[in-house]
């Protein structure tokens, strides 16, 4: 993975504005419009190299293909992250309810599955969240979106997938001539907050995702490749606990994941490795976040080389003091948003620099790679999202300056 050696280098949580054809073209191939595969992967492979193409013209030094290959085939649908594994795994079957949030409740100081709670953000403001002109979005996938359940063995279904996303993104890679990239896969923790009937135990089910997932997680770095793992669920899933659990039964609940994902990436090279951690990307008030502080070792237990997470946006900015007190370990990378999917106001390359700065004075400049808070497709425009990639990669060259003066 590389270093910010002589200079700030930047990237992104992955994803990123897909064009409206592209967009119409996979929703109709999901809704079975269309079964010419042969064209989709030809527009794929386009669009692909298109993306990769304006990251580097906007300044962005490690790129990632967009999550291009992870269907959203609506505007508005921002779960491909996530909902994309459904293809991609076997021994599911679509349920007969509709998706609401992953089912956690509390028993006594244990955190437990049952059955649909909303979340306490939800909950303190409904009427907000009701409110379809209030700019608050409610997080619950795309219209019409069903809840798949596991029925038999896990196992990992998308060799294909993951081939073709995996060559159209080194050719594109190679076309722009960019020296590395990354691709994202979900975590065990997130891949298994779907409903399960076949597993015994919740525990069981993760390892389970783990298993079957890790096939796509070797895939991705024997291609040269850099794996980020995405698992919002070990911030996330706080604000899903009804009522909120004691930090200390939440982080051992946590700690599952994180041991099933460890299990899933073991003899792996860390150095090949980054983890994307966020507090969930809807648009709203976020009050009832758990604070970095109290999950900021979980986090590290992961055995990866880089950490990004969310800390440009106003709920979480001010947790950049949490490294004044903890270190990352020797060889750490910490890969901060210090510009935020939250806002369409396009930050100013000084307060860029800024907060890029005050990481680099805490762990290193070489230790700290400036990146985006979380995946901008979907969240804000796409003139707004390029144009926070540029002024993402304008301020990193400010903050070099003040840092390598």
């Amino acid at each position: 993975m590389r270093r910010s050696s002589d200079r700030i280098i930047t990237s992104h949580a992955g994803s990123l504005p897909r064009p409206d054809d592209f967009i119409e073209l996979t929703r109709a191939r999901q809704d079975g419009e269309t079964a010419d595969e042969a064209d989709y992967q030809a527009r794929l492979a386009a669009a692909v190299v298109d993306v990769v193409t304006r990251q580097r013209d906007c300044g962005v030094d490690i790129a990632g293909d967009g999550e291009y290959g992870k269907g959203m085939g609506q505007k508005i649908n921002y779960g491909a992250w996530w909902s994309y594994s459904f293809q991609r795994l076997g021994g599911l079957k679509l349920g007969d309810f509709m998706y609401r949030m992953p089912p956690h409740r509390r028993r006594g100081n244990e955190v437990v599955l049952t059955s649909f709670p909303d979340r306490r953000d939800r909950s303190l403001f409904p009427a907000a969240y009701a409110d379809p002109e209030s700019g608050v979005s409610s997080n619950r996938g795309g219209p019409g979106m069903r809840l798949p359940v596991c029925v038999d063995k896990l196992t990992y279904t998308g060799r294909d997938a993951i081939a073709a996303d995996i060559a159209h993104f080194k050719s594109a890679l190679a076309k722009a001539g960019s020296e590395e990239g990354f691709m994202t896969s979900i975590a065990p923790g997130s891949c298994s907050r779907i409903g399960n009937e076949y597993y015994k135990t919740e525990e069981e089910f993760i390892y389970a995702c783990a298993d079957a997932m890790r096939e796509e997680y070797k895939a991705i770095i024997d291609a040269g490749l850099i794996l980020q793992l995405d698992d919002p669920s070990i911030a996330e899933n706080w604000d899903m606990v009804n009522p909120a659990p004691t930090v200390e039964a939440y982080r051992k609940f946590s700690m599952i994941r994180v041991e099933a994902l460890n299990h899933a990436i073991r003899g792996l090279p860390q150095d090949r490795i980054r983890f994307h951690l966020c507090w969930g990307s809807w648009h709203g008030p976020h009050v009832t976040d758990i604070a970095m502080r109290d999950i900021v070792d979980v986090m590290l237990a992961v055995n990866a080389q880089g950490y990004s997470f969310e800390a440009g946006n106003v709920r979480h900015e001010h947790e950049w003091r949490v490294w004044q007190s903890v270190k990352p370990g020797e060889g750490k990378i910490l890969i901060p948003g210090v510009v935020s999917h939250a806002t369409n106001v396009v930050e100013h390359p000084e307060l860029v620099a800024d907060r890029i700065v005050r990481f680099a004075e805490l762990v290193g400049r070489e230790n700290v790679i400036a990146a985006t808070d979380c995946g901008l497709g979907g969240r804000v425009h796409p003139e707004i999202a390029w144009a926070k990639l540029r002024t993402l990669s304008e301020g990193a060259a400010i903050a070099s300056k003040r840092l390598w003066s």
